[in-house]
C-alpha cells in the first residue's frame, strides 16, 4: 500500500510538473530580462517564481509571476512592449490552458 501511494504521489508530481512545460514560437527577435533572441521554437518552463526560455545553446531568464485567466487560452500567444526599438516578452499566454506568465 505504501508503495502505491508513493508511485500515485511520484506520477501527480510528473504531472504537475510537466503541465509547467510548454513549447512557443517566436516570430519576430526579443528580448526576456535583457536576451536578445532569435525567431524559432524555444521551451518554456516555469520553476517558482521562474520561467526559462531555451532553444538549443540560447538561454534567456525572468522572474515570472503565474496568473489563472476566467476561461482557457484559444492558443499560446505572446504580449510585448516596444522599447528603445526592441520588442520585450512581457506576458506568455499558454493555449489550452488558463495559464497567463507575467513577466516582473
Amino acid at each position: 500500500m505504501k508503495k502505491m501511494i508513493v508511485c500515485l504521489a511520484a506520477s501527480v508530481t510528473l504531472i504537475w510538473a510537466d503541465a509547467m512545460s510548454s513549447k512557443v514560437t517566436l516570430f519576430q527577435p526579443s528580448t526576456l530580462n535583457g536576451v536578445e533572441l532569435k525567431p524559432g521554437e524555444y521551451k518554456v518552463q516555469v520553476e517558482g517564481d521562474k520561467l526559462t526560455l531555451q532553444n538549443g545553446k540560447t538561454k534567456a531568464e525572468a522572474s515570472v509571476k503565474t496568473e489563472q485567466n476566467d476561461a482557457k487560452f484559444g492558443s499560446t500567444s505572446i504580449r510585448y512592449m516596444n522599447g528603445d526599438g526592441k520588442m520585450r516578452i512581457t506576458e506568455i499566454r499558454l493555449g489550452g490552458t488558463n495559464t497567463k506568465l507575467v513577466v516582473n
